[in-house]
């Protein structure tokens, strides 16, 4: 009976991360929207600037800190982060912050999964037969496109893609990589949105995410899509 008790426990210490993750996202849904949102930047635009003009490396550290802890805890608000990492630094180096904060919270929530439920899941999967097998062994042979995929499509939510690899077994190395190099495409469009954010403020505009759907931005993103699932398409091409 104590075995099974400190099982029980050990089990419930590994989930322990994601469950608190789980428990901040739900309150931070209801809490945060408000804060996190045009118009608090625009209202207080004056002010960051003038933070960050008298003290620009804490100000990186600081919204770095911010932007890992809100994909880290899958809060609302990631993409008005991403924007203010271009109104605050413009396109580069904010594409740089963005992109790496948003690799570090990945990485947080993606090894939160893996060591609860992850290595249960990629356990049970190791040792399945027929269906699931075939599933284990498909994403084995393809887990670089299929990672690059999950990232470039924009349909394809920031949470889940951080914690599918984690419950099926993928390697923390290739996760990071992919993850940096994936979200690239797509911080870059908004971090140059967000270096725009303050002549879109001055005129008392909204600023227009639609810019991501427009052909010249979209179809190239498109492009990549194809390209990461071309080795897919190929190996299936093959099998059959």
């Amino acid at each position: 009976m104590s075995d099974m008790t400190d099982v029980t426990k050990s089990g419930f210490a590994k989930n322990l991360p994601l469950i608190a993750i789980l428990i901040v996202a739900a309150i931070g849904a209801f809490t945060l929207r408000d804060y996190l949102s045009f118009e608090t930047l625009r209202d207080n635009r004056e002010a960051l600037l003038a933070f960050r003009d008298a003290n620009f490396a804490l100000t990186v550290g600081l919204f770095m800190a911010a932007y890992i802890v809100i994909v880290a805890f899958s809060l609302p608000g990631a993409t008005i982060a991403t924007l203010t990492g271009g109104f605050l630094f413009a396109t580069f180096p904010g594409a740089l912050f963005n992109v790496t904060a948003a690799t570090i919270g990945a990485v947080l929530i993606f090894l939160a999964a893996r060591w609860g439920l992850g290595e249960k899941l990629a356990a049970k999967m190791e040792g399945s037969e027929g269906a699931v097998k075939k599933i284990k062994d498909g994403i084995d042979e393809n887990q670089w496109s299929m990672l690059f995929l999950i990232r470039l499509v924009p349909a394809v939510p920031f949470f889940v893609a951080n914690l599918v690899p984690a419950l099926v077994g993928v390697p923390l190395r290739r996760f990071v990589i992919s993850t940096f190099l994936g979200i690239i495409p797509g911080g870059v469009v908004y971090t140059s949105v967000g270096a725009g954010l303050g002549e879109v403020f001055e005129r008392g505009e909204t600023p227009n995410l639609g810019i991501i759907f427009e052909p010249q931005i979209l179809l190239p993103i498109l492009g990549l899509c194809a390209l990461a699932a071309l080795p897919i398409a190929i190996k299936a091409i093959r099998g059959k």
